[in-house]
């Protein structure tokens, strides 16, 4: 197993080592986003090792799939089999070769990106489950993985399947974006020296997705970088919005309302809002929409602090996906450095702080080791109240803990140190006073400040009981 050239992925890669291990067959399944890297863990975890391993290309015929296949059976099995004419027959041949194996040894079978193969009317899925149920899971040395970025089948298919697969997944791996040390990581290992307040910028941009990462170039600044990806007549990564989409999900235009109504709204969207918002029609059809939307990592949901579930708030949290919205979309026309010359940019600024906050929910590990919290048992929300009809009071994070604290979260991206005014002291208190009494919570209320590079010691900063620095954040 060569782990040398893997970044981070220390979790999976133990759950891996352990489940290749196993005196069981095993079935699992590894999903998430588009990008993010499946295909390249399993293949450099497990580099060398496989027994079989095809994968499936997008709007390809069923013929062309099946001489795909044909291909590689060939190439591992070294057999030479007449070409299938259909998805049973291909699957028998491979049960042919695999009979011919020690059962003494593990078998490693890799399918990547199996949703592509399952093309109108090929009867794939079919093959496959006489195969895996009427074969290969009676077989306690058979390890077969599956990959796939089209979410919807992934789910409906075999994860949620109440077919002949209801409960054969052995494991499910979503595998999920870096964290910001992860990209840390990858990055230096690329070469590329930024800030972390630079690096921390680019996840606000781009997330922690491996393949956009890999698109830095280390000769040149952050600003330009961005500027080369996304900007000017031709842009590294024109089209990616649209492939995005069309590869996660079959029928990708009701999930992009959705994520465009959801990017117009910060704090995010109730179910019914958001249904108000798309004009879909609200039936069982689109909460499986927004179910996939979770489930790909594209939207995350939270609950108002004290709140039932009806009461659900639904956030974009896929940082490309709304760094398209606000920056790229019907902007063809924008100059090759549009992204260096919106430094000061209002539009920038107010963009970076949202976006801060959102990376900090995304790090709720680090967020609970830096305040020291790690062993306590916690609940995580937001909290909004109304005020008046034009006055309001947000808190983006709320963390709520078993030992009887809550703390409510601020967060703020600068360049420096954050220097605690007059105005935003009386703002931090209203809110903390607007919580305890809109919520009657007798528990001790910590305010918490999440910031680049600390809080600026002044007459105003005695009100943060506890203060996260992005360094912090970098740390696991």
């Amino acid at each position: 197993m060569d782990s040398a050239e893997i970044i981070g992925r220390e979790t999976e890669r133990e759950i891996l080592k352990r489940r290749y291990n196993s005196n069981e067959n095993e079935f699992v399944v590894v999903y998430g986003r588009r990008r993010v890297g499946k295909s390249f863990l399993v293949n450099k975890y497990f580099e060398g090792m496989f027994d079989f391993y095809v994968t499936g290309l997008y709007q390809k015929s069923r013929d062309f799939q099946l001489s795909t296949f044909a291909i590689a059976l060939a190439e591992y099995s070294g057999m030479d089999f007449p070409a299938p004419k259909d998805w049973l027959t291909a699957f028998s041949q491979l049960k042919e070769y695999l009979l011919k194996k020690s059962k003494e040894k593990r078998i490693l079978i890799f399918i990547d990106e199996m949703p592509w193969l399952d093309t109108p009317k090929s009867d794939f899925l079919a093959a496959f489950e006489w195969f895996w149920n009427g074969w290969a899971a009676q077989q306690n040395n058979i390890m077969m993985i599956v990959c796939g970025s089209t979410t919807t089948w992934i789910t409906k298919k075999l994860l949620k399947s109440k077919g002949g697969f209801f409960n054969r997944v052995t494991l499910r791996m979503l595998l999920k974006p870096f964290t910001l040390r992860e990209t840390e990581l990858y990055l230096k290992s690329k070469g590329v020296e930024f800030s972390r307040r630079d690096i921390a910028e680019c996840y606000m941009v781009m997330g922690g997705i491996p393949f956009y990462l890999k698109q830095i170039s280390p000769t040149i600044s952050f600003n330009n970088n961005i500027d080369q990806m996304f900007f000017g007549t031709t842009p590294l990564l024109a089209g990616e919005f649209n492939a995005l989409y069309s590869t996660l999900f079959k029928n990708p235009e009701p999930y992009m309302k959705i994520v465009e109504a959801l990017s117009k709204k910060n704090l995010g969207l109730t179910r019914n809002e958001i249904i108000t918002a798309s004009k879909l029609p609200d039936n069982g059809v689109f909460t499986r929409l927004l179910d996939d939307l979770c489930a790909s990592g594209i939207v995350s949901a939270y609950n108002f602090f004290g709140s039932v579930k009806k009461n659900t708030i639904y956030q974009l949290c896929d940082f490309y996906t709304l760094f398209y919205f606000r920056f790229i979309k019907g902007q063809n026309g924008r100059a090759d450095n549009f992204w260096t010359l919106a430094i000061d940019n209002p539009s920038r600024r107010a963009w970076a702080g949202y976006t801060f906050e959102l990376l900090c929910k995304y790090h709720i590990p680090q967020l609970r080791k830096a305040i020291g919290i790690s062993d306590v048992q916690t609940e995580c929300s937001t909290w909004f109240y109304k005020e008046k009809k034009d006055r309001g009071c947000q808190i983006d994070l709320v963390i709520l803990r078993r030992d009887n604290v809550i703390n409510l979260c601020e967060m703020k991206f600068s360049s420096g140190e954050y220097a605690i005014s007059a105005d935003d002291e009386a703002n931090f208190r209203n809110k903390i006073e607007t919580f305890r009494q809109a919520t009657g919570t007798k528990k001790a209320l910590h305010f918490t400040m999440v910031t680049t590079f600390g809080v600026k010691k002044n007459i105003h900063s005695g009100i943060v009981q506890k203060e996260v620095t992005l360094d912090e954040i970098f740390s696991v």
